[in-house]
C-alpha cells in the first residue's frame, strides 16, 4: 500500500501541501485498518486542504459505510438518502472527469440495490462495475479508490447471504489485487459462513498476522481472536504438526 500512497502524493496538485499529503496518509493508514469511516473523514479534510484528488475517495468511502448501514433499514428512502447525494456530486467537476468516477458510480448503485437485497440486480451492476475496473488496470489506470470494486463484490454477495458467490469473488479479487487484509477477511468470512473451518481459521490466522497496522479493538481483529478460540479452529489447531 505505501507504493499507492507515495503515487497518490506525487499526484497531487501544487495546491495540495505538506498537511493535505499528511492527511491523505492517515487516510490510507485507516482504510488499511479496516476504519473506512475515518479514512472518509481523513480524505474529506485533505480535499478542504485543496488536495482536489482526495475528494473522489471521500465521496465514495462515506458513501459505501452509508450503503452498509442502509442495509439494516432494508434500503429505505431515508436510509440510501447519502448515499443517493453521493450519485448526484459525482456528477459535479471535477469528480465527473476522474477516470475512475464510471467504476465508483457502479458500485455505488450496486451498494444500493444490496441495501434492499436486489441480489439480480447487485449481480448486473457490480459485475459491470469489476469489468470496467480489470479494463482500467489492464491498461496501466487505477481502479475504484482504497476499496476495488472487485473486492466490494464479495462484500455484497456476503451481505445478501450468497456465500459460494462471495467465496469466488473474494478468491478472484485475491488473484488480480493480492491477498491484502480486506482480502483475506473476506475470504474468512466467507468460509465460516460456508461452515469450511479449515479455511476460515486459517485465513482469520492469516488476518491477524497481515492486519498489523489494525487496531487489536478493531472489530474485524475481535471477530478473527474470536472465532480462533473457537473449538473448531482449537481442534484443528491442537492437529496441526
Amino acid at each position: 500500500m505505501l507504493t499507492v500512497v507515495i503515487a497518490m502524493l506525487l499526484a497531487q496538485p501544487q495546491g495540495c501541501g505538506g498537511n493535505g499529503k499528511a492527511l491523505i496518509a492517515t487516510a490510507q493508514v485507516r482504510a488499511d485498518a479496516f476504519d473506512l469511516s475515518g479514512a472518509a473523514d481523513a480524505f474529506a479534510s485533505a480535499a478542504a486542504a485543496s488536495c482536489n484528488e482526495a475528494r473522489l475517495p471521500a465521496v465514495y468511502l462515506r458513501a459505501l459505510v452509508a450503503a452498509r448501514e442502509a442495509y439494516r433499514f432494508g434500503g429505505s428512502t431515508e436510509s440510501i438518502a447519502s448515499v443517493e447525494r453521493a450519485l448526484a456530486e459525482l456528477d459535479t467537476e471535477p469528480l465527473r472527469s476522474a477516470g475512475e468516477t464510471p467504476i465508483v458510480r457502479f458500485v455505488l448503485q450496486a451498494a444500493i440495490a444490496a441495501s434492499q437485497s436486489e441480489r439480480e440486480e447487485v449481480a448486473l451492476l457490480i459485475e459491470y462495475a469489476v469489468d470496467l475496473e480489470a479494463q482500467r488496470r489492464a491498461a496501466g489506470l487505477s481502479g475504484a479508490p482504497v476499496v476495488a470494486a472487485v473486492e466490494v463484490a464479495g462484500d455484497l454477495w456476503l451481505q445478501v447471504h450468497r456465500y459460494e458467490d462471495a467465496r469466488r469473488a473474494y478468491v478472484r479479487a485475491a488473484e488480480r489485487l493480492g491477498r491484502t487484509p480486506r482480502v483475506v477477511l473476506g475470504l474468512a468470512r466467507s468460509a465460516a459462513r460456508l461452515s469450511d473451518w479449515t479455511a476460515a481459521c486459517t485465513e482469520y490466522k492469516a488476518l491477524i498476522a497481515a492486519s498489523r497496522s489494525a487496531a487489536q479493538s478493531a472489530p474485524e481483529i475481535v471477530e478473527a481472536q474470536t472465532l480462533l478460540r473457537d473449538p473448531m479452529c482449537l481442534a484443528r489447531q491442537q492437529t496441526t504438526p
